[in-house]
């Protein structure tokens, strides 16, 4: 049984790095970095949210072997995979996210009229390099329980 003294001294901490706002955005980004990929990842096996092949490039779909909507399973994946280790290693993390945005940018800017989220996906990359710095910045650093 823990003492009072104990109780508080343990709590001081997490109540410390919980009002630090530096360490709040990197919670927030790393729950949104990890929520996000991990459910359009799912939904790239649904087509619920959007119907994901119109937005591959023809391009990519000439070079890939099978169809668009099999690039997207394998586009899941990627963003599952991606999603879980932002969770497990948000230092890796983020840059694995801002490489992947990256490239979807790339892609995007070689679609007629897909400019716009284009630019919302590099907003995206910002995000996930902020993640990826402030990672860096609270590794090791976490509130104890």
């Amino acid at each position: 049984m823990s003492s009072p003294t104990t109780t508080a001294t343990s709590v001081t901490p997490r109540r410390a790095a919980l009002t630090d706002p530096g360490y709040q955005a990197f919670v927030i980004l790393r729950t949104g970095f990890t929520v996000a990929p991990f459910l359009f990842g799912l939904d790239k096996f649904t087509n619920l949210l959007v119907d994901w092949p119109v937005y591959l490039a023809p391009w990519i779909n000439d070079i890939v072997p099978g169809s668009a909507q099999a690039a997207m399973y394998a586009v899941g994946v990627i963003e599952i995979v991606a999603g879980i280790v932002v969770a497990v290693v948000p230092r890796f993390g983020g840059w694995l996210v801002a490489g992947w945005l990256a490239g979807i940018i790339i892609s995007l800017l070689t679609i007629p009229g897909h400019y716009d989220i284009a630019l919302r996906d590099f907003g995206l990359l910002l995000g996930a390099v902020a993640l990826a710095r402030l990672a860096q910045r609270y590794h090791g650093k976490r509130p104890s329980h």
